[in-house]
């Protein structure tokens, strides 16, 4: 049975009323919480919701790295905290799922940032060892998302949560691929909530700047986080889409952001699919929202998009993908990704 949140707020000024959830028992009985927030807007969060802390202590995110999660984890252990609360962006919030998760007590997250689904899904992805890496965590106890943080958060990493949540189609398409060639199991729910979410997006023509817009996009990225904790894998919102964005992450960090990357990677997989519809229905909402749909989008050659391509299928071993079915060699690969800027660039 699904451990749904005790609430999921999107709104402005969400954070200002964090007090108020504070004080449900089912977080807390004692009281004894602490807030994590990151680096960059520590301080103006810190600020907005002192006012309704209360006893809640405030601790810093150092980054978005193991290392900075163990620390965190750690600091909660010795402090005999009763829950965590997550304030931030992608990277705060994944380091606090983690540290509560080490620390064995729940989490709340509340986020300033709309860039991928990992708002409450149960993997967090953080660097670890030159790279990044997914770990299991349990889902978030409680679900809010500020838009006032939102809109002042860079403009790239908000549209990126757009192109992550588009990649779930291409997901589910893997997904079901590998019923059909493997017999491996699938969930309809965990399907059904994945293609709402990317559905929900795809098709508006408003943009981030409209809090209806906004609204939308984190309803999404939760309902993906969500079917995750129902799948009790990645696999509804993680393909071949996302094998090619471990890859390039791997071989050239710091290339483009998660979402950038994850929508590149799912336009590529509908080109190699022959899904001329799909494809003109992704890379449209890609660029309607001006996000990056070729590789030398993001400056990727096509030596190098070829590399990534080529590794993709071993950063997630055993998972089936189009890029597994088709089994292309490195000439092959690099013919279709080719064509496939041809193709985009028209």
């Amino acid at each position: 049975m699904l451990p749904a949140p005790l609430t999921m707020e999107v709104r402005r000024g969400a954070i200002a009323q964090l007090g108020t959830l504070l004080a449900d028992s089912r977080v807390a009985t004692s009281g004894r919480v602490a807030v994590a927030v990151g680096v960059g807007q520590g301080d103006r969060i810190a600020e907005v919701i002192a006012p309704s802390l209360g006893e809640a202590k405030v601790l810093r995110v150092a980054d978005g790295t193991v290392d900075a999660a163990v620390s965190l984890g750690a600091d909660l252990r010795k402090g005999n905290y009763e829950a965590v609360v997550g304030v931030g962006g992608g990277r705060t919030i994944d380091a606090t799922k983690y540290a509560a998760s080490l620390a064995g007590i729940p989490m709340v997250a509340v986020a300033t940032n709309l860039s991928h689904d990992g708002i409450c899904s149960p993997v967090a992805s953080l660097v670890y060892e030159g790279g990044k890496g997914s770990f299991g965590v349990p889902m978030p106890l409680a679900i809010m998302v500020d838009l006032e943080f939102v809109h002042d958060a860079p403009p790239a990493l908000v549209r990126s949560g757009i192109g992550d949540v588009l990649s779930n189609l291409s997901a589910i398409e893997d997904w079901q691929l590998g019923n059909s060639e493997r017999g491996e199991p699938i969930d309809g729910l965990a399907i059904s909530m994945s293609r709402t979410a990317a559905e929900a997006v795809l098709g508006r023509q408003d943009t981030i700047e409209s809090d209806a817009f906004l609204t939308v996009l984190a309803e999404a990225l939760i309902l993906s986080g969500m079917s995750m904790v129902i799948a009790g894998s990645s696999r509804p919102a993680s393909g071949g889409d996302h094998e090619i964005l471990h890859a390039v992450d791997q071989l050239f960090p710091g290339t483009s952001n998660h979402g950038e990357l994850a929508g590149i990677g799912a336009a590529f997989c509908y080109f190699l699919r022959e899904d001329a519809h799909r494809l003109g229905q992704v890379t449209g909402c890609l660029r309607r929202h001006g996000l990056p749909v070729a590789p030398g989008d993001v400056g990727l050659t096509t030596d190098q998009f070829t590399a990534a391509v080529m590794l993709a299928p071993s950063t997630r071993p055993g998972r089936y993908t189009i890029l597994e079915h088709l089994r292309l060699s490195e000439h092959e690969v690099r013919g279709r990704v080719e064509d496939y800027v041809r193709a985009v660039g028209r």
